[in-house]
């Protein structure tokens, strides 16, 4: 019997089977590779922003819970670092004082906020909630993506692979399991990374989406409260 050809040599071990691949199958391998390492990156990313989030939120409200009106409360966040908190709390009471002069100050001459003054502070307040939202989850569409597209691309390859293993067999005019099962394994090697790829992707874009509905969550409860605050306070 006439040796085989040597895309259908058996493979020893995984990188023979990399290295044996075709060229198309190489290529897939290498966007799979370049994805896992954006991916990876990305993950890093929010894992330490989400982590410096978490805790400016518990600074701010732990400086916000020793205050008892907004007075205080501004004196108290000036000291603290830039956040999605404070840049939210600066908005909110920077747009106040602009409707009401002196109000925060107790002036005689400051009036409550109208209902239609409220609203479109509610609305300003809103547009610094969106805009930190959408500043936190900067980069998480791309895991989305790689999610989704890794798995589609690992199948590619395994197409790829299986019709080269074919093509090989009716060159070597052989059909034995010995033709067939290396170049099948090798052609395999794509799905497995391409999963390898999604897995974390997946899972790690899920972890991030909770994570910035919490955040969201607790902007908009402090928005509630702080124009809560304000009526507390007689300011509208």
């Amino acid at each position: 019997m006439s040796p085989l050809p040597q895309d259908l040599r058996t493979p020893q071990n995984y990188a023979d089977m990399i290295l044996g691949a075709s060229p198309p199958t190489h290529v897939v391998l290498a966007v799979l590779a370049i994805f896992s390492i954006l991916s990876l990156w990305v993950i890093l990313a929010k894992v330490r922003r989400f982590r410096s989030v978490r805790r400016e939120g518990d600074e701010f409200l732990a400086r916000l819970d020793r205050v008892n009106s907004l007075g205080e409360a501004s004196e108290a966040v000036l000291t603290l670092p830039e956040s999605p908190y404070t840049r939210l709390f600066r908005a909110g009471l920077n747009f106040f004082a602009e409707l009401n002069p002196g109000g925060l100050g107790g002036s005689t001459h400051a009036t409550g906020l109208s209902l239609t003054q409220l609203e479109a502070l509610r609305l300003v307040m809103d547009k610094v909630e969106a805009e930190e939202v959408d500043e936190l989850g900067h980069g998480l569409t791309w895991l989305a993506i790689i999610g989704s597209v890794s798995p589609l691309l690992g199948l590619m390859g395994t197409v790829i692979g299986i019709m080269n293993t074919f093509l090989g067999i009716t060159t070597s005019a052989s059909t034995n399991i010995s033709a067939v099962a290396p170049g099948v394994a090798e052609a395999l090697i794509t799905t497995v990374a391409g999963l390898s790829v999604a897995i974390p992707s997946v899972i790690a874009y899920n972890h991030f989406a909770s994570r910035l509905n919490l955040v969201l969550g607790e902007l908009e409860g402090f928005a509630s409260e702080f124009i809560g605050t304000l009526a507390k306070e007689r300011h509208v």
